[in-house]
């Protein structure tokens, strides 16, 4: 090769002088070396970052997200999309009894197929947390990380503390990526932001709890960006819930391939003109290495920015009107017999933002309806609150529900952008009498700025989990998870899943 290339340097002309240019008119491009690009800094960071820097908040607020993760999946595990997904995976493909599903006792699947249909039965009900930027990002990640986890050996399991590491990491990664972009900060409107970083952060996390090494952990990247991806045309249907269920288990897929070798382009993060990455997804992505931290340096964004947790199973916008309809139906209730009456109502006006794809005058499912303005500002009136019980079929079909609904009408002021950071729900009734009542809401019980407290987090729980679990094993469950940084290892988890 040395031979060849000192015979090509003497007798090829340099592209300059064959065509009449001077050198310096030639942009000479450098391919930057591998260790400076941001693709490799993603993936030293998810290799090398230690357990010491998860702060206590960081731990605080993760062992929140993986309690309430686990109760809205097991309850997820009672709906029809879960059971469909799940039917699938036994009937089209072999049995293999390593990873344990929600809410089945005694059935187990592969790895990436309980990955999968857990993090199916996460979103089933729209119930799982949410943060800003908008996704969500412990239903793509935990279900992979505990798939994983049953899959390793019973002398290798990780401690308590690694697997929450790996489950922090898999959530930073997707904050970040997010953060690249402006774009991201609204409600989306393209594709749904989990089945991109969702797959990201599923890849990392699973990169890490298999001890990749830090280009591995950029390959396990890459695979997941080419595995990404799902159109917002397929909210408020049954397909909604496997755009979690695929990031999950796509993204263990994409480490695992990692993990034999496979390889992917290595500058999948990077903004490379003229050939898109990442941004692909994003077009105003502007992005940035991630630094490793030195010795205590590094804050996970977790620690500045706080998770929201529903109260009710419906997408996050819908908080924001159902309190705001809630405080109108407390005076509405001073007026008559103690309930609401669609008699009492001439006009209801909802101020919210723009969005297409939750503005649904007349829900026809339970996923429409949990992706509709209309529908639980109106239930919200009627009962004071929206519960798991207000998307039953009946409870859709009801009368009075109907014609209140009949009776709405959508304003989007240019104050009230789609963004769950600054959005607010406002509802404003006319009664037939023609006094007007005015109900406002900016942040909700369960935002990020408003957190549930401990008790009302574990009273969720115990509702979602109990309505599948005995109440001993639902208590374990939250002692457990509390404990989980502790555990020399996760089995004790594991276990109570099983």
């Amino acid at each position: 090769k040395d031979i060849l290339y000192s015979v090509l340097q003497k007798t090829i002309r340099p592209v300059w002088a064959v065509r009449g240019l001077h050198k310096s008119a030639v942009e000479v491009l450098k391919r930057p070396a591998p260790e400076d690009t941001v693709t490799a800094s993603f993936g030293k960071f998810i290799s090398e970052v230690k357990p010491q820097h998860l702060s206590s908040v960081v731990l605080h607020r993760s062992k929140r997200m993986v309690l309430d993760s686990i109760g809205v999946g097991v309850i997820g595990s009672t709906t029809d999309v879960f059971e469909l997904a799940l039917q699938h995976c036994q009937h089209m493909y072999a049995p293999d009894d390593i990873s344990s599903v929600y809410g089945r006792r005694g059935t187990r699947l592969s790895p990436t197929l309980a990955a999968f249909v857990n993090g199916v039965a996460t979103h089933s009900m729209d119930f799982d947390d949410t943060w800003h930027p908008a996704t969500h990002p412990s239903g793509a990640v935990l279900p992979a990380v505990l798939a994983l986890s049953d899959m390793m050996s019973a002398n290798s399991k990780p401690s308590g503390l690694d697997f929450l590491l790996a489950f922090n990491i898999g959530v930073e990664i997707q904050g970040r990526l997010m953060r690249f972009s402006n774009e991201a900060n609204n409600i989306p409107k393209r594709f749904h932001p989990p089945s991109v970083v969702g797959t990201m952060g599923s890849a990392a996390a699973c990169a890490r709890l298999l001890s990749l090494d830090p280009s591995q952990c950029s390959h396990a990247l890459a695979i997941a960006t080419s595995l990404s991806g799902a159109p917002m045309a397929n909210a408020a249907t049954q397909s909604k819930p496997l755009h979690i269920g695929n990031a999950s288990r796509l993204g263990l897929e994409a480490a695992l391939l990692a993990s034999r070798g496979l390889e992917a382009s290595s500058l999948v993060l990077d903004a490379v003109t003229g050939v898109a990455g990442f941004n692909a997804f994003y077009e105003d992505y502007v992005p940035q290495p991630l630094k490793l931290p030195n010795d205590d340096s590094h804050m996970f964004l977790l620690e500045e920015q706080d998770m929201a947790f529903k109260r009710f199973p419906a997408h996050l916008g819908m908080h924001w009107v159902a309190d705001a309809a809630a405080s109108v139906h407390k005076v509405l209730v001073g007026f008559g017999p103690g309930t609401v009456s669609p008699a009492q109502v001439q006009d209801i006006l909802l101020r919210v933002p723009k969005s297409k794809y939750i503005n649904r005058p007349f829900p026809d499912s339970e996923h429409e309806a949990r992706h509709s303005f209309q529908f639980n500002a109106c239930s919200a009136l009627l009962d004071g609150e929206v519960t798991v019980q207000s998307f039953t079929p009946a409870a859709l079909r009801r009368p009075d529900l109907l014609a209140l609904l009949s009776r709405v009408r959508m304003e989007h002021p240019q104050d009230n952008p789609a963004n769950f950071n600054s959005m607010y729900g406002e509802v404003q009734v006319t009664l037939v009498g023609g006094d007007i009542l005015k109900g406002h809401c900016d942040t909700f019980y369960g935002h990020w700025r408003n957190p549930l407290t401990n008790e009302s987090l574990r009273k969720k729980f115990r509702n979602n989990a109990g309505a599948v679990l005995p109440s001993e094993k639902v208590e374990r469950l939250i002692d457990v998870v509390e404990e989980l940084d502790r555990l020399g290892d996760c089995r004790a988890l594991l276990s109570q899943l099983q």
